[in-house]
């Protein structure tokens, strides 16, 4: 195939400054230490990293027709993605974030939702679409042509060519729900938080909400616990728990698009299951101890030095 990996969905620019204790009255001035720019989203965030692991990495989204396109789509091909199909939407803005980011690494986000809410994957993109052993959609609840019928359809003829469909999403809240439970016997690994496994199924244990889902069709849940490290629950009855690393955090923007990417990465290269979670939890650090979605990642090899090196934290 030509690609390792397709990752289809929301693609953001992200403006991100640290560290911001408070916004300045009036049209007075603070200083911070550092601004970046990245390319963001749950798509976009997750299709940079698994291109700095070494994968061969399609980007399939959409941007605007603004300086803010120029500048996402030139940012992926550095860093070695294929933006042959990426849509430039005439009369809708680049979707955009602005992040202050706090010292304690909180991000208050404002938002605005642009092109990826007109973003579809038409019928003839499909064969290049589809020309990656593993299918990744991320960024439901905030892809407003995509969500709902659209999805299913796309995920079901995935499933159909036989590819691997990892998933996540944004934003989740109770009402997510309906948006997500008819993709679910589509999706092979289902990559959420657990705040947002709980909002969405109204269970409060990750063995709850993964029972939750794994009834609705899922094969295999994977959730982030945050400073509680990762939960993995298959069909087949595994069940693992991973502790979190010992990390400085600087900003947690873009951890769980890192989390996706690592645990992309790690089906790749065919790792163990317990090796994954570890795996992916080294690359969701790393992004932690820097500014910005892709921060930390250098290589696969790095991260996985980082996995075998880094400190777990004591229960």
């Amino acid at each position: 195939m030509r690609f390792d990996v397709s990752v289809i969905g929301l693609y953001i620019l992200d403006v991100l400054g640290r560290p911001v204790t408070r916004i300045p009255e009036r049209g007075n001035v603070e200083f911070i230490e550092e601004i970046r720019l990245t390319v963001a989203g749950t798509a976009g965030g997750t299709v940079v990293d698994t291109a700095k692991l070494g994968l061969r990495s399609l980007a399939v989204g959409a941007v605007g027709d603004d300086e803010k396109a120029d500048w996402v789509l030139h940012t992926l091909g550095k860093h070695g993605v294929d933006t042959s199909a990426m849509q430039r939407l005439p009369g809708v803005p680049t979707s955009a974030t602005i992040l202050n980011v706090r010292p304690n690494g909180d991000r208050p986000a404002l938002h605005v939702r642009g092109a990826s809410d007109h973003f579809t994957v038409p019928e003839a993109l499909e064969d290049l679409v589809f020309d990656a052993p593993i299918v990744h959609l991320g960024g439901t609840g905030l892809l407003r042509a995509l969500d709902g019928a659209a999805s299913a359809a796309l995920l079901r003829a995935a499933k159909a060519r036989g590819r691997i469909v990892t998933f996540d999403l944004i934003a989740a809240h109770a009402g997510t729900l309906a948006l997500v439970d008819p993709l679910l016997p589509f999706i092979d690994f289902f990559l959420p938080s657990i705040e947002e496994a709980r909002d969405m199924s109204g269970q409060k244990t990750p063995e709850d909400c993964a029972r939750f889902y794994l009834d609705r069709g899922t094969t295999c849940c994977v959730f982030t616990l945050g400073a509680e490290g990762a939960y993995y629950a298959h069909r087949d009855g595994t069940r693992l728990a991973s502790p979190a690393y010992e990390v400085d955090v600087v900003d947690t923007t873009g951890c769980g698009d890192a989390f996706d990417a690592g645990f992309i990465a790690a089906l790749h290269h065919r790792l163990d299951t317990e090796t994954a979670l570890r795996f992916a939890q080294a690359a969701a650090g790393l992004v932690a101890t820097g500014l910005g979605s892709d921060a930390g990642i250098v290589s696969f090899e790095h991260t996985l030095e980082t996995m075998r090196t880094w400190p777990v934290k004591k229960r």
